[in-house]
C-alpha cells in the first residue's frame, strides 16, 4: 500500500523531519524563539504540545503546569490565559498561543499533541481560526482525545496513533507476517490514524524494528520514530526505512539528511 496522503506528510526529501518543540540549546523548549529557530535552520515541521487555559485559550505547552519550565505556577487548565500569559519560559520567553504557532509561518507544518481534555476545544479552534488543517497533525496519547478533537474540525487534518492503538499493532505485528492473516489485524488497528509516531523502545520493549516498520508500510502507515539526538540512531534509523524522525537536535537531523542527500 501507498503511505499516508494527507499533505502534511509530503515533503521532498521524502523524511519528515520534526523538531520537538522548537530547537532550543537553552532550555526554551515550547517558545515562539525555539520554534523560529527550526524554521530558520530550513525545518518544515515542528512538534509541540497543547493545553487549555480555564477560559479556553490553547497554548503550546508540555507539561500540565507551569512550574517545571516557567518562572510561574499552577495548574495551566486551572489559570485564566490572563495569567498563563505572564508567565515565562526559562525566566524570559513567554508561553505562545498555539494560534500563533500555527499562524506566523504558513508554509510550516505543526504535530500537536492534546495533552489533557481542557485542550480539546481550544486546539480545534486555533487549528479552525488558522485555517491550518493541511498543516496539522493531530495526535494524543489518548485516542478518545484524539476523536474528540477532529470531531470539532470542519475538514481533515493529518493523525497519529494513540497508546493502545499501538498497543494493538504491535502485537499483530509481532504475531506474523505483515500481509495476512496477522498484517489485518495491524491494519485495523491504525485504521483511524495516518501515522505511527512512536519512541524506538519502551523499557525493554522495542517498538521500531524491521518487522513493524514493513507491517505499517504495508498497511499504509508511516512511522515517525520519536525523540532521536544522536546521529548515528538517525543513520541507523532511516536505513531501517522509518519516514520521519522527532529530535531535540534540529541541526544535527538536519546534517544527517543533508549528508544522506535528503534536505530541501
Amino acid at each position: 500500500m501507498n503511505g499516508p496522503t494527507h499533505p502534511y506528510f509530503r515533503t521532498p526529501g521524502g523524511v519528515v523531519a520534526l523538531a520537538h518543540r522548537g530547537f532550543s540549546r537553552d532550555g526554551l523548549e515550547n517558545s515562539m524563539a525555539a520554534f523560529a529557530a527550526a524554521v530558520e535552520l530550513g525545518f518544515t515541521h515542528v512538534e509541540t504540545d497543547a493545553h487549555g487555559t480555564a477560559d479556553g485559550v490553547a497554548v503550546a505547552l508540555h507539561d500540565a503546569a507551569l512550574d517545571r519550565t516557567t518562572d510561574a505556577t499552577g495548574l495551566v487548565a486551572d489559570l485564566p490565559w490572563a495569567q498563563v500569559r505572564t508567565a515565562r519560559i526559562g525566566g524570559v520567553e513567554p508561553v505562545p498561543l498555539l494560534e500563533d504557532v500555527l499562524g506566523t509561518w504558513p508554509h510550516v507544518r505543526v504535530n500537536v499533541d492534546v495533552k489533557a481534555t481542557s485542550g480539546i476545544r481550544p486546539v480545534a479552534d486555533a487549528i479552525e481560526r488558522t485555517r491550518a488543517h493541511e498543516r496539522a497533525c493531530v495526535t494524543s496519547f489518548s485516542p478518545a482525545r484524539r476523536r474528540a478533537t477532529l470531531a470539532l474540525l470542519t475538514r481533515p487534518v493529518a493523525t497519529s496513533s494513540g497508546t493502545s492503538e499501538v498497543a494493538a499493532f504491535l502485537l499483530a505485528a509481532r504475531a506474523g507476517a505483515p500481509h495476512a492473516p496477522f498484517g489485518a489485524l495491524a491494519r485495523h488497528a491504525l485504521r483511524r490514524v495516518d501515522a505511527l509516531q512512536v519512541p524506538e523502545r519502551h523499557g525493554r520493549v522495542r517498538v521500531v524494528d524491521a518487522r513493524t516498520v514493513a507491517a505499517a508500510h504495508a498497511a499504509g502507515r508511516a512511522v515517525h520514530v520519536w525523540t532521536v539526538n544522536d546521529p548515528a540512531d538517525m543513520h541507523r534509523l532511516l536505513d531501517l526505512g522509518v519516514d520521519g524522525i522527532v529530535t531535540d537536535r534540529a541541526d544535527l537531523l538536519r546534517d544527517v539528511l543533508v549528508a544522506r542527500g535528503r534536505w530541501t
